[in-house]
């Protein structure tokens, strides 16, 4: 019985290292072909480059304005999670201590517009934001993606806050703490573990966007990474080694984000479920 079950976890094993290698499959073909010339990756793009072209990283680095197009994708991308952060925690704290039936509704409406394609209102967004002074700003698009990003945020939330003792809050309102006070002391730093997945799911969600940005963005100032990185690609020309290199550091911050943070994901969806 003892070989039996050893045989089925090697097998797994290799399965998993398997699809783990094609999962990295596009990864070897992006870093690949970015250190090749352009005729280079033409002729054969699945070799490995006969030359190491690192001037490729320089040339897209300069002509993105990468520290420009950097930033304006960070201060999105940490506007946006504040904003998501502070606003769907309070809104889901209220729907789960209101026992009202128009708090079930009102949360039943947002987990609804989870489902809803992005691609079925973005005409009728535009115009709106257009009507509102909200198109070719970065604070629009940061109001854009608190809307988008409320659905998922409160569902999580939703479903955390209903494990954490009602009794807590009870005796810091005995104590005299004030409703914020009972939430911002008490509810909210209970909230760490969901906080950080929310945070990780929308900060990857809002760096590689690109079409809201590309809806809302019309200054060239204003780009952020993903829209710098397609204008690699021209009407009559495809600039692949600049465009290549250009998405490996544009990949990089983000990477690093990930896997500094990615723990924090699988213990804040478990803690949710558990509780």
């Amino acid at each position: 019985m003892e070989k039996k079950y050893t045989g089925k976890l090697f097998i797994l094993e290799i399965a998993a290292i398997l699809i783990g290698l094609v999962f990295l499959v596009p990864f070897y073909y992006v870093v690949s072909n970015s250190l090749k010339s352009f005729s280079e990756i033409l002729m054969n793009t699945s070799a490995l480059p006969s030359v190491l072209q690192f001037k490729n990283y320089v040339n897209a680095f300069q002509q993105m304005d990468y520290l420009k197009v950097f930033m304006n994708s960070l201060m999105i991308t940490v506007a946006s999670n504040i904003l998501i952060v502070v606003f769907c925690s309070m809104a889901a704290y209220m729907l789960v201590r209101t026992k009202k039936k128009i708090s079930n509704i009102i949360f039943m409406t947002f987990v609804a517009a989870m489902v809803i394609p992005f691609q079925s209102i973005m005409i009728p967004l535009v115009k709106v934001a257009g009507n509102f002074g909200l198109l070719n700003s970065l604070w629009g698009l940061v109001f854009m993606y608190l809307g988008f990003g409320s659905g998922m945020a409160i569902f999580l939330y939703h479903g955390f806050m209903k494990g954490i003792p009602v009794e807590l809050e009870e005796a810091a309102i005995i104590d005299g703490c004030s409703p914020f006070g009972v939430f911002w002391r008490i509810v909210f730093p209970l909230l760490k573990p969901i906080t950080v997945t929310i945070i990780i799911l929308n900060s990857l969600w809002i760096w590689n966007d690109f079409l809201l940005p590309m809806l809302v963005l019309q200054d060239p100032e204003l780009r952020t990474i993903p829209l710098a990185t397609f204008f690699f690609f021209g009407q009559y020309t495809k600039q692949w080694d600049l465009a290549l290199a250009a998405l490996v550091i544009s990949i990089i911050p983000l990477l690093i984000f990930f896997f500094s943070m990615q723990k924090h994901i699988i213990k804040g969806i478990t803690s949710g479920s558990i509780k």
